[in-house]
């Protein structure tokens, strides 16, 4: 009987099998190595096998597929290609930049840096139940607006809602300010007085960007909150917790123990500490002109006042920087514990640049109506796609830090990964509000549009924020 392929791979693989490793427990490349722990396969534990049975009871013997002493070594083979396995989840769960699940929880609890769990989220009810503001059509709530229930709980709209006399009322999505089971609120839940205590039912009342839409009059628009938010149970997903740790500081009083107690502090999307006599100072005019010898580089330090050190926050949608529960004491409040002594935080806010993308999209393979362009884009199916196309660039946009430009290539790249999208024509980046040299009189709050392909310079202490304009997507 001619021999199959595989059982011509298979002797070539016995072949291969160098007569010093059939007689050993490992050997090469496996095991601990330089490169970490690499385990044996189970090809390579099957041809060891295979050979060293040769090796015992001679080359006649029957190795073939349908032999018992074959079946033999194979079982044998697959439980050691488990123990290897094993051993190498063993050795990846000792460190935190290869552990998984609970070994990276563990990993985590040592450091002071228990797992954190997610925000709880759901769906409320918006409906319009009074007389918008003199010269409006309609009111928009911007993502971020904060709720409230009468137990105290905090929420924030996840999206923007726009809310006008043709189409009074809409379901919104939500998301819990604070992390946590405690926040999965339940409408149906009641306090001692038999009250929801739970329910969403009202808008924060020092939220500005509500103030900023209805002034001091009572805000007309009605919370109805009928669904439990779920999730805060949940806990982060290993690559997120990863991170966390890796910047984790191992020492106290450190830039960097401030930066993680900061980024842990619910209401803050990104920190960044700067300590500006911690180093050489290169931008003094003094640099580079004299004998660090002879002279000190930076002049003396008043030794009457007190030495701070700036941290400089970008805050969620949903915070609010202002008042004793404010984001600004919730800082204050978290640097307390792991500032050195004697020295005082300056906390700052980052000044907040919003980032649009306007362009036109070529869509292939998503069930859009026929009809003029107009029918087309104000069908549910196109503003299903603009919602996934906005969730895409609005995780490119913010996910920058400090200063770092916002690439139009990087919009380009997340509109293009989106599936069903061919083809993105005159990609502009719009800036809001312009930037003072394209500020003009007169211009109201109309965004200044870069040209194609240009990228939205921004300061140090600038952070992008997206826009979600729908209309600024047009499918062609």
């Amino acid at each position: 009987m001619p021999e199959s392929p595989t059982t011509r791979v298979e002797t070539a693989d016995v072949l291969a099998i160098d007569d010093a490793v059939t007689r050993s427990t490992g050997g090469g490349a496996y095991g601990l190595t330089e490169a970490g722990f690499t385990a044996k396969p189970y090809a390579r534990l099957i041809a060891e096998k295979l050979a060293l049975a040769r090796a015992l009871f001679g080359d006649d013997l029957d190795l073939t597929s349908g032999s018992a002493i074959r079946k033999l070594l194979e079982v044998s083979a697959l439980e050691d290609a488990r123990t290897w396995a094993a051993l190498a989840s063993v050795y990846d769960d000792s460190f935190v930049s290869t552990a998984s699940g609970q070994a990276l929880s563990r990993l985590g609890e040592e450091l002071g840096l228990p797992r954190p769990q997610e925000q709880a989220s759901g769906t409320v009810r918006l409906v319009l139940s009074g007389d918008l503001p003199a010269g409006a059509a309609s009111a928009t709530l911007p993502r971020g607006v904060r709720l409230l229930s009468p137990g105290g709980h905090h929420a924030a709209l996840d999206e923007t809602v726009t809310l006008s006399p043709t189409s009074p009322d809409r379901d919104a999505a939500v998301v819990a300010f604070h992390p946590g089971p405690g926040h999965n609120l339940d409408p149906s839940s009641a306090d001692a007085a038999g009250d929801a205590a739970q329910a969403l039912d009202r808008f924060h009342p020092l939220d500005p960007a509500v103030a900023a839409l209805f002034g001091t009059d009572e805000v007309p628009v009605t919370v109805e909150h009928t669904e439990p938010l779920v999730g805060g149970e949940a806990f982060w997903p290993d690559e997120r917790y990863r991170a966390l740790l890796l910047r984790a500081p191992r020492s106290l009083w450190t830039v960097e123990a401030v930066e993680i107690a900061v980024s842990l502090v619910p209401g803050v999307r990104r920190v960044q500490v700067r300590d500006a006599f911690g180093g050489l100072d290169i931008r003094q005019s003094i640099f580079g002109n004299f004998n660090f010898i002879e002279r000190l580089f930076a002049t003396e330090r008043d030794l009457a006042s007190p030495y701070y050190f700036s941290v400089l926050i970008a805050p969620t949608p949903a915070a609010i920087w202002a008042g004793p529960d404010g984001l600004r004491a919730s800082v204050e409040s978290a640097v307390e514990d792991v500032r050195p002594v004697s020295i005082f935080p300056r906390i700052e806010r980052a000044r907040e640049v919003g980032v649009g993308v306007s362009a036109k999209l070529v869509v292939r393979g998503v069930p859009l109506p026929a009809g003029s362009r107009a029918t087309v884009n104000a069908s549910e199916a196109a503003r299903a796609l603009k919602d996934r196309l906005m969730d895409r660039l609005r995780r490119s946009v913010e996910t920058l830090g400090f200063g770092e430009p916002v690439r139009a290539s990087e919009a380009v790249w997340a509109l293009m990964s989106e599936p069903g999208v061919t083809d993105v024509l005159d990609v502009r980046l719009l800036r809001y509000p312009p930037s003072f040299d394209a500020a003009r009189l007169g211009a109201g709050a109309a965004p200044e549009a870069f040209p194609c392909g240009e990228n939205v310079p921004l300061q140090a202490d600038e952070v992008p924020v997206y826009v979600d304009d729908p209309s600024a997507l047009v499918i062609v």
